[in-house]
């Protein structure tokens, strides 16, 4: 079974549940390892999304300690990425000793996705193109994280205007994104959520060859769940998409030290 490296607690704004059930569940799975990821994007535009850092740590090392006999719990963060915050970002990452990072880029022109609403009018192929634009951006600006969250999270929920979007329509952007990465060593993450409503990962098996074929090397893997039953959601059939895809280790990070560990044929 896969280590689980994206999941969210009582200590993001869109998770009520408690960090145990999350660690439990994991466990009745099989699962070796997690890494908790709550959110924090500073300046989010409705003033969700800011993480009691100093509470927070507290909270998981007491579960490290609870757990260690059965469980290997490792201490991330997920951060919204904005160019304008570069310095606050570079900062914080240093204030705190996680043991890894995930950068997402949940906002664009100053609005999440997530609320299509607020998008009304605009052409969504272009508001896609102009995400993939700004992700480059954003990683220029700051890079120092560990893994890059669901690439095209902005498709998600945009899937009805743009069904499915295909790599070739946006390569020159999405490469230029892959690039990055590989220059700056951050691991692009498979993120299972995307099974949900697109039944596929973020991003998808074209990305992830593209990925492979310019030299990337790293993926992290992480179900997105906040709520227990999303642990480790179709990591089988994930397993089966990236060995297809040419992979044959995923990365999970400690300290944010990067190791490689090899996927199981199972």
């Amino acid at each position: 079974m896969l280590m689980d490296s994206h999941m969210h607690t009582c200590f993001s704004s869109d998770s009520e549940t408690p960090v145990e059930a999350m660690i439990e569940q994991a466990i009745r799975l099989g699962i070796p390892g997690i890494c908790m990821t709550d959110h924090y994007d500073r300046e989010y535009f409705n003033g969700e999304f800011q993480l009691d850092s100093g509470a927070y740590f507290h909270k998981m090392e007491e579960m490290k300690e609870k757990y260690r006999d059965q469980i290997d719990i490792r201490i991330g963060v997920e951060l919204g990425l904005q160019e304008q915050l570069q310095d606050w970002l570079s900062s914080y990452v240093h204030a705190y000793p996680f043991d890894f990072v995930i950068g997402s880029m949940h906002v664009l022109h100053g609005k999440d996705p997530y609320y299509p609403e607020l998008f009304k009018g605009s052409d969504a192929r272009q508001i896609l193109r102009d995400y993939f634009i700004s992700t480059e951006q954003n990683i220029d600006s700051f890079h120092e994280f560990q893994s890059l969250g669901h690439l095209d999270y902005l498709a998600r929920y945009f899937s009805k205007e743009l069904g499915n979007y295909s790599y070739q329509d946006y390569a020159d952007e999405i490469d230029a994104v892959l690039k990055k990465l590989i220059t700056y060593q951050i691991a692009l993450e498979v993120n299972t959520a995307g099974y949900k409503t697109m039944q596929r990962p973020n991003p998808d098996g074209d990305v992830l060859r593209r990925y492979r074929e310019l030299g990337g090397e790293m993926l992290t893997i992480g179900a997105d769940a906040h709520v227990p039953e999303y642990i480790g959601y179709r990591f089988e059939e994930t397993v089966s998409l990236l060995r297809a895809c040419g992979f044959r280790y995923y990365t999970v990070f400690r300290n944010k030290k990067p190791q490689m560990i090899e996927i199981s044929a199972g």
